[in-house]
């Protein structure tokens, strides 16, 4: 059985995306209403929260399988929870997918602001693979 993920974050880069699930996916735009993105203290990438009037955009994989999600898991860590969420593609159709959303416990790390994409692009990815593309606690795929 495979899942949909959307991911809003570093997650969007399709090379780290199939690093962490094990697989190569191809990801479409998409975005979740309700929930806002914001800077995680002193990190890269970002986290989301609950939001009524918020939207964030990001990417839809499909076919994540079950080793994949399990990867996910821990890759994404103690600081968030996988919860099924409504996206929307640019079609204006619907899908439900797995979406990692910050946990209250750690809503305190969450900086004012929107997280950038672009920034992340042009500043922040290599810093982030350096410090996170060994993922040793990662089950294998």
């Amino acid at each position: 059985m495979t899942d949909c993920c959307f991911t809003y974050g570093s997650l969007m880069c399709t090379d780290i995306m199939a690093h962490v699930a094990g697989a190569a996916l191809t990801g479409e735009a998409a975005s979740l209403a309700g929930y806002s993105r914001h800077p995680v203290a002193e990190e890269d990438y970002p986290g989301i929260v609950a939001d009524p009037g918020g939207c964030v955009e990001g990417v839809l994989y499909r076919g994540v399988d079950a080793a994949g999600l399990v990867r996910l898991d821990a890759f994404e860590g103690e600081m968030y929870e996988r919860r099924q969420v409504r996206i929307e593609l640019a079609s204006g159709t619907t899908v439900t997918a797995w979406c990692y959303v910050f946990g209250e416990p750690y809503r305190h790390l969450l900086q004012p602001g929107e997280w950038s994409f672009e920034t992340f692009l042009a500043a922040g990815k290599s810093r982030f693979q350096a410090r996170y593309m060994g993922f040793a606690a990662l089950p294998p795929a």
